[in-house]
């Protein structure tokens, strides 16, 4: 738990140098959290990789016939029955450790 949500990180004896920001912190991948009017998945492959968000806008309407509530890394569920829960399966496989490390090493470390 983080910032009272479930967190999904790449822990220490993976990558050591942990959170830029706050080194003794795990680095971060993806968290979900209940909000009062949603339900909030963060998944920051999705905001860093280019290819890997048109991917997933572009697969979106396959599965749900809701509109896209997306800002940045946070996509946005007003139910949880509009889940399109094999898609976010597919999501979380699409990006490794090692290429969330090498892709936030890129990005974000300057």
């Amino acid at each position: 738990m983080e910032y009272g949500m479930i967190g999904y990180f790449v822990p220490h004896s993976l990558y050591p140098k942990g959170y830029n920001c706050q080194p003794e912190r795990p680095l971060l991948f993806a968290s979900i959290a209940s909000q009062k009017n949603f339900i909030a998945l963060y998944h920051m492959g999705i905001y860093s990789n280019p290819q890997l968000l048109q991917w997933f806008t572009d697969e979106y309407p396959k599965h749900c016939k809701t509109k896209l509530d997306m800002r940045k890394s946070c996509i946005r569920f007003k139910k949880p029955e509009l889940i399109p829960f094999e898609l976010i399966g597919e999501l979380m496989h699409k990006m490794s450790v090692n290429e969330w490390v090498e892709c936030y090493e890129k990005n974000f470390l300057r």
